[in-house]
Order: structure tokens, then sequence, then C-alpha cells
């Protein structure tokens, strides 16, 4: 895999390296003991790395089966796997699988399906933390709505957390989603939420890792029931 810095992180990163750098330049000039311009190099340098390693975005390619398959849309941790209903869009009985993702993780997020963006829409909310059951209908949030390819509808919820205060959607209606191509990115801290057909072949358990564009988390059935 090729490792970048994500455009969404670029201004962050030039402003505060140059924040750094004058709070680093100001200390080795006028402070003293030189103890403490050091501790201030020190931190700077591995808060400066925390940044850089969460808005690292690397291109990745699924090489497997990509008939009917649902991909992972986000590095981290399978922290919801039931039954719900999903009132907003499908208004059905569905199975939500969420992941959650630390600061430590990725943010990128991909498309789960190869199809078509039906919906895209954003909910202004709270930011509790993203590993919550509840952060998934009250925090900030985006909502996408796919058209997977075998005619399946195909539901994605960015779910900003704790520390996050920006949601990017990229997804918009008419356009083609590929797996291989990202559909947003948060910052710092958040969960993606996958709302998928009861029909749906579950490959992923409670506390399993994931990895964005290339885990194969469920496959859709190939005689989808409309009812369910």
């Amino acid at each position: 895999m090729r490792v970048k810095i994500h455009r969404e992180g670029t201004n962050i990163l030039i402003l505060l390296l140059f924040i750094l750098a004058v709070v680093n330049a100001s200390a080795w000039m006028f402070i003293r003991p030189v103890e403490v311009p050091v501790v201030f190099s020190t931190v700077s340098a591995v808060v400066y790395f925390l940044v850089v390693n969460f808005f690292r975005s690397p291109k990745r390619h699924f090489s497997g089966d990509r008939h009917n398959v649902v991909i992972s849309s986000a590095d981290g941790t399978v922290v919801a796997l039931e039954e719900v209903y999903e009132p907003e869009c499908l208004k059905r009985r569905c199975i939500q699988l969420s992941v959650f993702m630390s600061v430590l993780n990725v943010h990128a997020n991909w498309f789960p399906v190869d199809g078509e963006v039906l919906l895209t829409r954003h909910h202004s909310g709270r930011f509790m933390g993203a590993y919550l059951p509840k952060s998934s209908t009250e925090n900030e949030r985006s909502t996408v709505l796919i058209r997977a390819a075998n005619g399946q509808e195909i539901l994605v919820r960015q779910v900003a957390g704790a520390l996050a205060r920006r949601i990017v959607t990229y997804a918009e209606p008419g356009i083609e989603a590929s797996i291989e191509d990202h559909m947003g990115f948060i910052k710092f801290g958040s969960r993606v939420d996958l709302y998928l057909p009861l029909d749906a072949e579950i490959y992923v358990k409670l506390g399993d890792k994931t990895t964005g564009g290339v885990t194969a988390v469920a496959r859709l059935a190939d005689n989808p029931n409309p009812s369910l």
C-alpha cells in the first residue's frame, strides 16, 4: 500500500508546523535551563507525528471477488452488530454493523459497495463518544444511501465522536460508488455505521479489526428479497 497525506490534513499540518516552529524557536532563544526547550521540542515532535499519522491516506486495492461484496468503510473495531429498525431512509429492519475509529486509525472512509449514490444528508448533533450506541442517532452525522449493483439499498452513516468536529462527505446523489474510492473523511475520533439487508451474509463479529477498502465484512444475497 502506498501512503500519502490526505488532502483534508494539508492545511492543518502546514499551520501546525508553523505554530510549533514559532513556539520552539522562542523556547530555544529565551527559556533556560536548556532542559525546558528540549522538552518543548520533544513534545512538539510527538504531537506532529500523531497528527501526520491521523491524516495518512493509504491507496488501497481490493483484490477479492467483488460480486455483491460489502467492504468495511473504515479502519477500526467492530463495536455494533445487531438487527435494528432504520427509520430515516430505509424504514425497515436491517443489520447494523458499526466500526469505531480511534485517533490512531486512518480516518478516510471508503464506499462499502459498488453502485450508485441515491441520497446524502447531513445532520447537526452532539459530540458524545462515538463508541456509545446512541451516538448513531444523536451525534453530528452524515447519511449516504447507495443502491448496490444487485439493486439492494445500503445505508452508510458517518458519525462524529467526542473529538471530531467536522465530517466531510464526498458522495453526491447520482455519482458512481466504487469500493476503491473515498466516500469521505471524519476528523479526530468517530465511527461509521453500515445498515445492511437482513439476508446479507456477515463475515465479522464484535471486536474484529477492519481495514477500510480491504476487509470484506459481508456479502449481499444473489436474489434479494425486496421485503427484507
